[in-house]
């Protein structure tokens, strides 16, 4: 098994809504903001190489969007989902699986493409797209809060096209769905979003997607104004803080504009931050 990380590009986020009801003094300090009160993050996704498979978790928000869209969340680097796969040496055509550990346009935007007769269309035509029905009929029927973050352009042409598959949740952590990759649920951010643990090399890395966006995210309390039920995502993360500590799990972060991957501890004051690291070094 390989694992690569993908650098789809960076965005801006409001603090205040990325830290709830965390007040600024404190957020801050891991998490500076510009004079407009916005934080950088990042939008990282992961190419993970297991025998004949070539599985992408999450795609970024893709570049089919509106200017008037992009300009809320000011855009910058020359990163790019297709640069960063072809700079690897592969093509999109031998990304086999796409796995989406949810709906919200940055996490699959970069999923589908307009193409030249200006229809949407699957960016990786041999791959099979995985969601779950539970977070799937979620994002279809989507609630006033999260409508936003629902496009359909980015969502229905996955079933149109025939490449959808959903992965059965029949508990909060299901195993063996693919190998090397077992799935823990969460419902705190949204319903049933995904948060893959790769089983490599006797160790457990996870994808933390939106469950832990970022080291600042760390404290219990810190919570995002996104999340739909952030007494649940309290809950949930606690929980899983304290077994990440304990099992010495990595945590490779999405969304940290800084910090690629980290390690927890367990202090007298709560699960905190251990160390911060590239993925690569792994490999070393």
């Amino acid at each position: 098994m390989r694992l690569y990380p993908i650098n789809t590009g960076n965005f801006k986020l409001d603090g205040g809504a990325m830290f709830g009801v965390v007040p600024k003094s404190l957020w801050q300090r891991t998490n500076p903001a510009d004079a407009n009160n916005m934080c950088s993050w990042s939008m990282r996704c992961l190419l993970i190489e297991d025998g004949d498979r070539l599985m992408l978790i999450d795609t970024g928000i893709g570049d089919k969007q509106s200017e008037k869209f992009f300009s809320y969340y000011y855009l910058f680097g020359d990163d790019s989902l297709k640069a960063n796969i072809e700079a690897l040496g592969f093509g999109l055509g031998d990304i086999t699986d796409v796995i989406l550990t949810h709906l919200h346009f940055d996490h699959c935007g970069g999923g589908i493409a307009r193409n030249k007769d200006g229809e949407f269309r699957p960016f990786f035509k041999n791959a099979t797209y995985w969601s779950n029905e539970k977070h799937w009929n979620w994002a279809i029927n989507p609630n006033s809060r999260e409508k936003a973050s629902f496009l359909s352009e980015n969502i229905l042409p996955i079933q149109e096209s025939g490449q959808l598959k959903f992965i059965n949740r029949t508990s909060d952590f299901v195993q063996n769905v693919f190998p090397n990759i077992d799935f823990l649920f969460a419902d705190g951010h949204t319903e049933s979003q995904m948060i893959p643990h790769i089983n490599y090399n006797g160790k457990t890395i996870v994808f933390m997607a939106d469950l832990l966006p970022s080291t600042g995210h760390i404290p219990l309390p810190y919570v995002m104004g996104y999340d739909t039920r952030p007494l649940l995502t309290l809950t949930e993360k606690e929980r899983f803080l304290a077994k990440a500590a304990a099992d010495n799990y990595i945590l490779f972060l999405e969304h940290d504009f800084s910090n690629e991957c980290c390690t927890l501890k367990m202090t007298d004051r709560g699960v905190r931050l251990d160390e911060t690291f590239k993925l690569n070094q792994l490999f070393n």
